[in-house]
């Protein structure tokens, strides 16, 4: 029996992993999920942006799925499926439904004339097309789509299958807080994202958690717990300290966190599918001191001490 799936904790977005040749490792990928299972995550996504979703063909997809869906057991597993075309997004998404998946993660997509009918259609499309929950993701700074309060809450309102929003749309927390304050008819939980940027000061505005790829989930959890607790010295003490790390892999592209990764013992290599830039040798030296100073003579393939 799968865990329930709340949309509410820490839910981690993985990378997928490839040899030096770009071909998947699905052995990385599978001690990966696992690994983030040992750690008590409350579940997973794969196929977001630190996926490398839009460098993968549609057979990569599916190898993905199932060995994410085999190694995680009893964790929720969510997949990604946004396209630029509503059919295909659809077609991603049952696709990732037929393979196990618990949930999809959706965005929209540009359009040459921005139309917030058009955006509502393509959700609806999806929801029509799966009996699955679907993530909402507010993310303009992969999608160039700027999605008002006012839409999320129409999406929210009309599209119960839509059961939770992952908010990356800066500044995150004033959205955040006219989202919670806007649901009447009906609540759904607000995850953040970017990397857990203003983790602290989404917590605070209401987010239920995190749906991001920081590569140290456990982080999150305590501050999480922190903020359940209503405990907020503590979740800010968390938050400080391991801002330095959060600072530095929010770097673009996927290369400092799959480094990261590769050091906890989920991944074979950091390699990133061309054209995606690959980890410079100064940055990998700045991030060795870093995490040493962070975590001094920590085990990173254990959970670390937060």
């Amino acid at each position: 029996m799968a865990t329930q799936l709340t949309f509410e904790g820490v839910y981690p977005i993985l990378a997928t992993p490839f040899d030096d040749n770009e071909n998947l490792d699905l052995e990385s990928f599978d001690r990966l999920v696992r690994f983030m299972a040992g750690l008590g995550v409350d579940g997973i996504t794969v196929l977001g942006v630190l996926g490398e979703a839009n460098r993968l063909l549609d057979s990569e997809r599916a190898e993905l799925i199932r060995t994410a869906v085999a190694a995680a057991g009893a964790m929720p597993v969510i997949v990604g499926a946004s396209h630029s075309g509503t059919r295909a997004a659809t077609e991603l998404a049952q696709m990732a439904e037929n393979l196990g998946a618990m949930a999809v993660m959706v965005t929209p997509h540009a359009e040459t004339v921005p139309n917030d009918d058009r955006i509502f259609e393509y959700y609806r499309s999806i929801a029509e097309g799966i009996r699955i929950p679907i993530v909402a993701q507010d993310h303009p700074a992969s999608t160039q789509v700027h999605m008002t309060a006012a839409l999320l809450l129409r999406i929210i309102r009309e599209l119960p299958q839509v059961a939770s929003i992952k908010e990356e749309a800066v500044p995150t927390a004033p959205k955040i807080r006219a989202l919670a304050a806007g649901m009447k008819e009906r609540k759904v939980p607000i995850l953040t994202g970017l990397g857990a940027l203003y983790g602290l000061f989404d917590l605070q505005a209401g987010s239920a958690g995190f749906n991001t790829g920081f590569a140290f989930p456990e982080v999150l959890m305590a501050m999480v717990k922190a903020a359940r607790a209503g405990n907020w010295a503590r979740a800010q003490e968390i938050y400080t300290r391991f801002l330095p790390l959060v600072v530095f892999e929010q770097q673009p592209g996927v290369a400092i966190r799959k480094e990261i990764l590769r050091l906890r013992g989920g991944l074979k290599t950091s390699k990133v599918r061309h054209p995606g830039a690959a980890l410079q040798p100064a940055t990998a030296e700045q991030l060795r001191k870093l995490i040493d100073a962070l975590l001094p003579g920590q085990d990173l393939s254990r959970p670390v001490s937060v």
